[in-house]
């Protein structure tokens, strides 16, 4: 339920967030973060949006980012960008994503020795996210290796 537009205001009402309340940087975030918290089909247990320092990644030497979010699933565990379309050959969001997808490299490494849940990161762009997407959909085609 927003309490207001998007960018200013807290949304409540998710079932499967960590956090009783939710700010979105964009409206798209907002409606993957619906589809997420109402999707069956893939089993999410649990979604976050990471808060300020709570889950750095480091992209370039000094600069870390938190991504947009993280999900998990019975099998799976999941780091997810939204960006606009336009955004998505940007070279920042490209460096994110490598280093994103590195960091997945080293925590599915830590997974199979300890016998955790795979990590996958996917890189979505906003016009992909429908009332008719599926999480598992938008995993399958925009993960990332």
């Amino acid at each position: 339920m927003p309490l207001g537009d998007t960018k200013k205001h807290v949304f409540t009402g998710f079932q499967k967030c960590c956090y009783p309340f939710q700010k979105f940087d964009s409206d798209d975030e907002r409606r993957f973060a619906v589809l997420v918290d109402s999707s069956h089909e893939t089993g999410v247990i649990r979604w976050m949006k990471p808060g300020a320092k709570q889950f750095q990644i480091e992209y370039l030497a000094g600069k870390g980012y938190e991504p947009d979010f993280v999900v998990e699933t019975g099998a799976e565990k999941f780091i997810v960008e939204v960006k606009a379309k336009n955004e998505m050959t940007d070279e920042i969001v490209l460096a994110k994503a490598r280093a994103a997808c590195e960091w997945v490299g080293y925590a599915n490494n830590h997974a199979d020795e300890n016998g955790g849940k795979k990590w996958s990161y996917a890189l979505i762009p906003h016009d992909e996210i429908k009332e008719s997407s599926t999480l598992a959909g938008l995993i399958a085609t925009f993960r990332r290796e």
